[in-house]
């Protein structure tokens, strides 16, 4: 059983935030797999499906950004679910627009999402996807001002094709496992 958790903030005032770059990578991989994410259940929309035979459980957290953890702990409370077999994606401000990058395990990078998820589940080891928005060009700009902006027109084709790469990443790692697709997925 694999716990697929994508980052964001709910509501229509975030939608379409570089924030909630999470969001829309398990929206695509939802219509991708055929799975609805419509029930709401440990503080999360969720869907239930099978790919290859194994469970698969899409999850977008409606705790708003910096309480995740609540909800990934619970989930992985109620489905007695190891750290290995959750992957969680997110945005990230220290990777250039589009690029993404799947690891085993590692630090919150100063994500607040990510930091909510370490402490309440007490362990950096779990699998990862993130999902590179950039900074802002001008370093006055303030950082939660930034994530919580709009793509423009030319961002937003970039990550169009960077959700959708980061969907495939997902489909990857739970055909062939987080290992080997990172090696797919990271030489990029």
């Amino acid at each position: 059983m694999k716990l697929i958790i994508g980052l964001g903030n709910p509501g229509k005032n975030y939608a379409a935030t570089r924030h909630n770059t999470g969001f829309m990578t398990i929206d695509y991989l939802a219509e991708k797999l055929g799975i609805k994410t419509d029930k709401l259940k440990f503080k999360s929309l969720i869907g239930e499906g099978l790919v290859n035979g194994e469970k698969v459980v899409l999850a977008k957290p409606q705790t708003f950004m910096n309480l995740s953890g609540e909800a990934v702990f619970d989930m992985i409370s109620w489905y007695k679910a190891e750290p290995g077999d959750i992957l969680v994606i997110y945005d990230d401000m220290d990777l250039p627009l589009g690029k993404i990058r799947l690891r085993m395990k590692g630090g919150p990078g100063g994500h607040n999402g990510m930091k909510s998820i370490i402490y309440m589940i007490q362990t950096e080891d779990f699998p990862r996807l993130r999902i590179g928005i950039g900074r802002p060009e001008d370093e006055r700009f303030e950082s939660v001002d930034y994530v919580l902006g709009k793509f423009n027109e030319e961002e937003g084709k970039i990550m169009t094709t960077a959700v959708k790469k980061a969907a495939d990443a997902v489909v990857a790692a739970l055909e062939t496992g987080v290992e080997q697709a990172m090696n797919e997925v990271n030489r990029e």
